[in-house]
């Protein structure tokens, strides 16, 4: 199972990652070995020097077209899925969770077709900008069965309870511009991966310490309590406050100039 060059990564001097799938002539579709790509992709951003921001994209003419339904009974011998493969996950839901796990923030840029698996993919990310004529859909009770690679996880304060049963329920199909109704899109724009790339760009003119713990602190948001988040957040600004790279914000701010920060 050959997984080179089924996700690519290209890092920008600026500290912007531009990662893609690369299976253009499936729509990006998740057999195995786009599984593990993804996978092994995520896990090189973890430890990437330089790495500010990650904007992530299909080739093709998709985002991704979900599971690759030819490779559904050619998967080997598999693992039961409650066993914990990936740290809190198993491989299925790594490839969604990968992107949360990522220690900076993660743009996802949706074009053309976005469906099951690849939803639960594009919901790992940070921010999402779609096109509005992209077709979406939570497929997998299609096939008989059940979200699951984190997706459940990962609508969470993003989508109305209601709104979403009825997705899952139904598989019905929806446009980008329904899913900003939906709060599945943060951006709607003809140009998703330039929009992304502007949204990316102006991260990357940030702290690239207080980006990382801003990430940090926004999952700590909805998985610890109050009083661990308001520690949380003292920790992290103790270890920003009055440090180099705190500092040049500040300056280059005062200065009207690009800042110099040293990365991570």
């Amino acid at each position: 199972m050959s997984t080179e060059n089924r996700v690519t990564i290209d890092l920008a001097d600026n500290g912007v990652a531009q990662v893609r799938f690369n299976r253009p002539d499936k729509m990006n579709a998740l057999d195995p070995a786009q599984f593990e790509a993804i996978i092994e992709a995520g896990e090189k951003l973890r430890t990437m020097k330089g790495l500010r921001v990650v904007v992530l994209a299909g080739e093709g003419k998709a985002f991704c077209a979900g599971l690759d339904i030819s490779s559904f009974t050619a998967d080997g011998e598999r693992k039961p899925l409650a066993e914990r493969t990936h740290g809190n996950a198993n491989r299925a839901q790594e490839a969604a969770m990968t992107w949360r796990k990522c220690p900076v923030p993660v743009i996802a840029a949706v074009h053309g077709v976005c469906f099951g698996g690849g939803l639960q993919i594009a919901s790992g990310a940070d921010i999402r900008v779609v096109n509005p004529a992209t077709r979406m859909a939570i497929m997998e009770l299609k096939w008989g069965l059940v979200p699951d690679m984190g997706g459940y996880n990962l609508w969470r304060g993003l989508i109305r309870d209601d709104v979403l049963r009825e997705l899952v329920y139904t598989n019905r199909e929806f446009t980008g511009a329904e899913a900003k109704e939906y709060g599945l899109a943060t951006h709607v724009t003809e140009d998703p991966l330039g929009k992304a790339n502007d949204i990316a760009n102006e991260i990357a003119n940030r702290n690239p310490e207080a980006i990382r713990g801003a990430k940090r602190l926004s999952e700590a948001m909805f998985e610890k309590s109050g009083d661990e988040i308001l520690m949380a957040e003292s920790v992290e600004q103790d270890a920003v406050m009055r440090k180099p790279n705190q500092i040049e914000a500040v300056m280059a701010g005062m200065q009207k100039r690009a800042p110099n920060f040293t990365d991570v």
